[in-house]
């Protein structure tokens, strides 16, 4: 029983890399099989250019969470939560928008390589919404708005004291 977090995590990031692993090669191998032995007319510019950096990402979610095992099969490490939030998250959404790309260039054509442009925008996106999230966080730490205390909703004790003519002093 001992380290059974340890171990259902190893078990569940092992799962999910094997099955990325297997849907990525065969969307690859897809791809060269229309390109090559179909002859239909693609060019390959745009596949190394966008699906060939994703292989990169695999690389590195595979040495990051997968699980090592020692010689007696004991389990060493294992490996980094690959659902965790922030970078991890992110490195997903590529991979698996790309996978989307290859899928509709197989099925279309060439130009449904454009529809990876949504992940630069996306970028953009989420850096702004965090950096206005950092910047609404920061503004009340004491330089902020100084008008925000007349705002603040009152307390139902405020309230009441009010009501009755009590004079309430706010700090």
């Amino acid at each position: 029983m001992a380290q059974k977090a340890a171990k259902v995590l190893a078990v569940r990031n092992g799962a999910v890399l094997r099955r990325t692993h297997l849907i990525s090669a065969a969307l690859h191998f897809n791809f060269w099989m229309l390109h090559f032995v179909f002859q239909r007319p693609r060019s390959l510019k745009p596949y190394f250019f966008l699906a060939m950096p994703t292989l990169a990402i695999q690389y590195y979610l595979d040495r990051m969470g997968r699980p090592t095992y020692n010689e007696d099969g004991s389990l060493r490490s294992a490996g980094e939560d690959l659902n965790a939030t922030g970078l991890t998250e992110y490195m997903w959404d590529v991979l698996y928008w790309t996978q989307g790309c290859m899928v509709a260039a197989c099925l279309f054509n060439d130009r449904a390589w454009w529809l990876w442009a949504v992940i630069p925008i996306y970028s953009v996106y989420a850096a702004y919404t965090t950096v206005m999230g950092v910047k609404k966080g920061f503004s009340g730490m004491g330089g902020g708005d100084a008008g925000q205390e007349a705002d603040a909703p009152k307390s139902k004790t405020q309230l009441k004291k009010e009501k009755r003519g009590s004079s309430v002093k706010y700090r």
